[in-house]
């Protein structure tokens, strides 16, 4: 690894030692794999729109497993900032597993991932300004270290689908491993075969 490439992948692990970094980081490679499905056509779209799913499908059931959980009992009224971001996120999962459903070809996909782009985005900064912003000030540094620690073990688990049924830590744990494998057989399929999407 060259110096320069040593220097950007020590600087990004060491943001994701925190687990409000890491989600950060994840909600700017989310906006650019937006751009990247607008702006490209064929298999270049499919391919990037396979990329969002996954990463979108990962970073909610781990958020629902690990931050929301914790963050839901950090103040009065916290329960109530969760729920919304549940009920957000529960709407983006069933509007993504209709896109899923969808040839990125189709004339009706951009306007509808225009939609969830713009529901995506709202989601995200109500994250980053309640959520996020509370744990910068409840949590000691270790307590976001070992977060991100359980962050990046929930989403090497997590389905790589958008599972609209599956809401919330109790229904992740519980039906989240069957869809994670599930999921992950079908990607392995469609790599070996060399199908896109």
């Amino acid at each position: 690894m060259a110096q320069t490439d040593q220097t950007a992948h020590d600087a990004g692990n060491a943001r994701d030692d925190d687990v409000v970094a890491l989600l950060m980081r994840q909600h700017g490679d989310i906006r650019n794999l937006f751009d990247e499905v607008e702006r490209t056509s064929g298999d270049e779209r499919r391919e990037a729109f396979r990329s969002l799913v996954r990463l979108l499908a990962v970073h909610e059931t781990a958020e629902q497993e690990v931050v929301h959980p914790y963050a839901g009992r950090l103040f009065d009224g916290a329960k109530d900032m969760v729920a919304d971001r549940l009920a957000e996120e529960k709407a983006a999962k069933e509007m993504l597993a209709e896109l899923d459903g969808m040839d990125p070809e189709d004339p009706g996909f951009m306007p509808r991932l225009r939609e969830l782009r713009t529901d995506v985005q709202r989601h995200a900064r109500a994250e980053e300004r309640y959520e996020f912003l509370q744990l910068r000030r409840r949590a000691d540094p270790e307590k976001l270290a070992s977060m991100a620690k359980a962050v990046r073990a929930a989403e090497s688990m997590a389905p790589t689908r958008p599972h609209p049924g599956v809401q919330g830590a109790a229904a992740n744990m519980a039906a989240g491993p069957v869809a994670a494998l599930m999921d992950r057989t079908r990607d392995a399929v469609r790599k070996a075969m060399g199908k896109k999407g």
